[in-house]
């Protein structure tokens, strides 16, 4: 699905309603922009970019590691040596 639309004032760019149903965004939400390697760009719901990100953390991970324990740890080793 691809469209012709026009950058209006300020450098903004209107996401055509059907797209922006397609992709589950309305008013008020907030998308990722990212400028892809060829110039594109890419344009997605906040969600669909959290989602990515935990799948990431996921592979990354070992499955009996808790990111969040290590970090309240850390947290509370910090508070203790101030």
């Amino acid at each position: 699905m691809a469209q012709a639309v026009k950058i209006i004032e300020g450098g903004k760019l209107v996401i055509p309603a059907s797209m922006r149903r397609a992709m589950g965004i309305s008013r008020g939400d907030t998308v990722v922009v990212e400028l892809l390697p060829e110039g594109e760009l890419r344009v997605r719901p906040l969600g669909s970019a959290i989602r990515e990100a935990q799948e990431i953390v996921r592979k990354s991970v070992r499955r009996d590691r808790s990111l969040a324990e290590e970090l309240m740890r850390e947290r509370k080793q910090d508070a203790a040596r101030e």
